[in-house]
């Protein structure tokens, strides 16, 4: 269901053709990139926080991290990610599969600049053993209204 979800949400784009399927699991950065044959780095994970108020998800490079002095300087809050038991309820996927695409309404989208240093990326697309390869202005494109922000560290080159 979660897959179908992801796929029909980029069909608006025809990128459901490029969605990809494994018989592994892709649930952590360093599984995706073992399951993709590809570097760590080049994995787009999608994280969720819960910022009181609302629930944001933002799309990171796999090797970075969330600096918390910048979140701060950014959202007005300390980084609190969303417990694992709300995920799926408040975002539309469950951890593990967790992707910007055709999440529930209402959800903020931020793009971590650490991804633009890659021609493409592999974000997840809805369940633990799957992902599509895009350039980050087709994740940019996919996402409307989302924003690029500088919120990570340890991944400058």
């Amino acid at each position: 269901m979660s897959l179908e979800r992801a796929k029909t949400y980029l069909k608006n784009w025809d990128l459901d053709k490029k969605v990809l399927e494994f018989d592994i699991s892709s649930a952590t950065v360093a599984l995706a990139a073992r399951a993709l044959g590809t570097q760590e780095e080049r994995i787009a994970k999608t994280l969720s926080f819960d910022l009181g108020e609302k629930v944001i998800l933002i799309v990171t490079a796999g090797d970075a991290k969330i600096d918390n002095r910048k979140f701060k300087d950014i959202f007005s809050t300390k980084a609190r990610m969303l417990p694992l038991h709300r995920v799926e309820e408040e975002i539309g996927y469950d951890v593990g599969g967790v992707c910007p695409f055709g999440v529930n309404e209402g959800i903020p989208i931020y793009l971590d600049i650490s991804m633009k240093r890659f021609p493409t990326i592999f974000p997840a697309c809805g369940t633990a053993s799957s992902a599509v390869e895009l350039t980050p202005l087709e994740l940019e494109e996919v996402t409307p209204g989302s924003l690029w922000i500088d919120v990570c560290k340890g991944w400058e080159e």
